[in-house]
């Protein structure tokens, strides 16, 4: 039987800590964006671009109209943009974890990637907003001045993300088995 589980989040909400604490009491591989990003790496993307795919999403969309245009050398026939190359390696490495069968995965739309396995829990973690400043603030380091500001963006940046690459709605129940208000 596999034992994956996703993880999508808001901003503050504490979902990497919450996929970090239940991978280690289930004694799973535990797979963020940082691990995933390194992965895609591996395949010759640019660290910097790779780290900032998803935030690039803040605007649906100047983040449609860039995904829409191939910047490619007029050589190859390759008709998809860098946010869609970056997504579909994004996408295989996301694959091949749920193909080992293990692993607590949080965000990069694994929920959508890894919807026909049997067998995947898929989880949304949200929270108070009150809650998530004073995460956002105490746990990530973010300026206090700023912090509304930057929860807005990184939560639109996800929202259009998630949108885009999966025609699914960022945060509908619909989509998780469950859904938990971590305040």
């Amino acid at each position: 039987m596999k034992k994956l589980v996703t993880i999508s989040r808001e901003y503050g909400s504490g979902g990497r800590i919450v996929g970090k604490l239940l991978a280690e009491k289930l004694e799973l591989p535990f797979y963020d964006k940082a691990i995933i990003d390194m992965e895609v790496e591996k395949r010759g993307f640019s660290s910097n671009i790779v780290e900032n795919a998803e935030l690039r999403a803040k605007s649906s969309f100047s983040y449609s109209l860039a995904s829409a245009i191939n910047f490619g050398d007029g050589v190859t026939s390759n008709p998809l943009s860098i946010n869609e190359k970056i997504f579909l390696a994004q996408f295989d490495v996301i694959k091949s974890i749920g193909d080992l069968g293990e692993g607590v995965i949080v965000g990069r739309c694994a929920d959508y990637i890894l919807k026909d396995i049997e067998g995947v829990t898929n989880v949304f973690i949200y929270a108070d907003i009150k809650d998530r400043i004073t995460r956002s603030i105490e746990v990530y380091g973010d300026d206090p001045k700023k912090v509304k500001e930057i929860i807005a963006t990184y939560d639109k940046a996800r929202q259009n993300y998630y949108n885009y690459h999966t025609s699914q709605k960022w945060g509908d129940y619909k989509n998780f088995n469950l859904v938990i208000n971590s305040s």
